[in-house]
């Protein structure tokens, strides 16, 4: 099987290297959002997957450990990719898209309703690279007046 390595997979190797995270987490309206430190280690899998390595903490302090895989299929003409976390036995399978401005990844998923009602619900991921050594993670769910609502922001600065 022959792999051409295109634009898109070009798009996600600036994501390979060692990053520190400041994450800030709001579960509800009535709840003061909490902050958190952590820490990813992203490879690069041929040059066509990245591999996210990531170690932090819940809001409660308890340690999370979480991989997040990304890669392109020219064959879909999407990004596509995977989120598993220590702290929840759901796989989030990715589907998304650069924005236009191509500084954005938008990844769309569907998991569990943070109602907590057993429904299920629609959520954004989205990359921002601010600079090579600078990007934000922002996770939003919709909501059912059909509002978007952003519940986390993770800041990522490349290591020295």
């Amino acid at each position: 099987m022959q792999v051409e390595i295109g634009k898109e997979h070009e798009w996600l190797q600036q994501l390979v290297g060692d990053w520190t995270a400041d994450m800030t987490c709001s579960m509800g309206p009535d709840q003061p959002p909490s902050e958190t430190k952590g820490t990813e280690a992203v490879r690069s899998l041929g040059g066509v997957w990245t591999l996210g390595d990531g170690q932090g903490e819940c809001p409660d302090g308890t340690p999370v450990t979480s991989l997040m895989t990304l890669g392109f299929d020219p064959a879909k003409g999407r990004f596509v990719g995977s989120f598993i976390a220590s702290m929840m036995t759901m796989i989030w399978h990715y589907d998304g898209a650069l924005s236009a401005d191509g500084k954005s990844l938008v990844l769309d998923t569907e998991g569990p309703s943070m109602a907590g009602d057993g429904s299920m619900a629609k959520y954004q991921d989205t990359i921002t690279f601010l600079s090579p050594d600078h990007r934000t993670l922002t996770s939003r769910a919709l909501g059912p007046d059909g509002q978007w609502n952003e519940f986390m922001t993770a800041h990522y600065r490349r290591r020295a």
